[in-house]
């Protein structure tokens, strides 16, 4: 199991080509999140002046297909490599066998490699602390007291960004608010449609369910669609992960009560920046953490907020 700590990490320098070939690997080239990701590693390319293609599959569980890009972009000669790693086992072994010709630097989630150079992300136990924050003030300002049944709605199981986050929410629902109760923890499988569907379920079976964490942006949605659609925003609260146009509109709507929001623009920025230093054999932060922010419809409308909000990904 890989443990990332802060410190640096110094590689041999490389002979660099007349461009230097960074690519970007990401989980899902069509999802809007990896956009913004992708809009901060060109931004740090431009400035680089080097050469950043992304690349990706186009679905959350080709595993292989990523793995395979992986293999393709070390065979095609890249200087370095920036990797959102799309489950934690599986591209373990792969990022092991890559850094053995380049330096590897891994974005937003985790893989199991002690070979990665440098991990650039938030920090997810930290984020999921300050969800079961954001629930529990949600709930008391509805019901009086932060207590009474939760669940969560997971996107994918194996995924160590989402493992952390529900790692976080636990503990601090454990130490600081045992009045409200885990009553569920359901999977989506990566699908907005499955999220609704469970949502839905929920509601029939516990009617007095009172919130849902949702630690990622697909579950999140669903989960909100069927709080709408069966109009109990005013009793069930959803605290969800990340954020897109619809998720900032049911933030404005009451519909969520908040969004626990990464910088997925710095991930993507600092991933090739260091990325392009550890091949130029300079010291790198083996863990450099580009933070979390909790955003409700009270503050969504600050400069900071909406920076985060609603990235350029032109």
């Amino acid at each position: 199991m890989s443990t990332f700590l802060a410190g640096t990490a110094l590689l041999a320098p490389v002979v660099a080509t007349a461009q230097d070939n960074i690519p970007l690997i990401v989980k899902h080239t069509g999802n809007y999140y990896f956009a913004i990701v992708s809009a901060g590693a060109r931004k740090a390319a431009e400035e680089l002046g080097i050469n950043t293609p992304v690349q990706g599959p186009t679905s959350f569980s080709d595993i292989q297909g990523q793995i395979g890009i992986l293999e393709n972009a070390v065979s095609s000669g890249a200087t370095a490599i920036v990797i959102a790693p799309l489950e934690y086992s599986a591209l373990g072994g792969p990022i092991d066998e890559a850094a053995e010709s380049v330096p590897v630097i891994a974005v937003d989630s985790a893989a199991d490699s002690e070979a990665i150079t440098a991990m650039v992300t938030t920090d997810n136990v930290e984020g999921g602390r300050q969800a079961a924050v954001a629930l529990a003030d949600a709930v008391a300002a509805a019901h009086g007291t932060p207590e009474g049944k939760v669940a969560l709605i997971v996107g994918l199981a194996g995924q160590s960004t989402f493992d952390q986050r529900v790692r976080g929410f636990k503990e601090k629902l454990e130490a600081d608010y045992p009045g409200l109760e885990i009553i569920a923890e359901r999977i989506a499988g990566g699908q907005a449609t499955e999220a609704v569907n469970i949502m839905t379920d929920l509601l029939t079976v516990h009617p007095d369910i009172r919130g849902i964490f949702a630690p990622d942006l697909v579950t999140g949605a669903g989960a909100g669609q069927a709080v709408l659609e069966n109009d109990v925003q005013d009793q069930v609260k959803i605290v969800a992960f990340d954020s897109d146009e619809k998720l900032v509109q049911f933030l404005s709507d009451g519909v969520i009560a908040a969004l626990i929001v990464q910088d997925p623009f710095r991930m993507g920025y600092e991933g090739v920046k260091a990325a392009y230093a550890a091949a130029h054999g300079e010291a790198v932060e083996k863990l450099i953490d580009t933070g979390v922010n909790v955003i409700t419809k009270e503050n969504m409308s600050s400069e900071r907020s909406q920076e985060l909000l609603s990235p350029k990904v032109d």
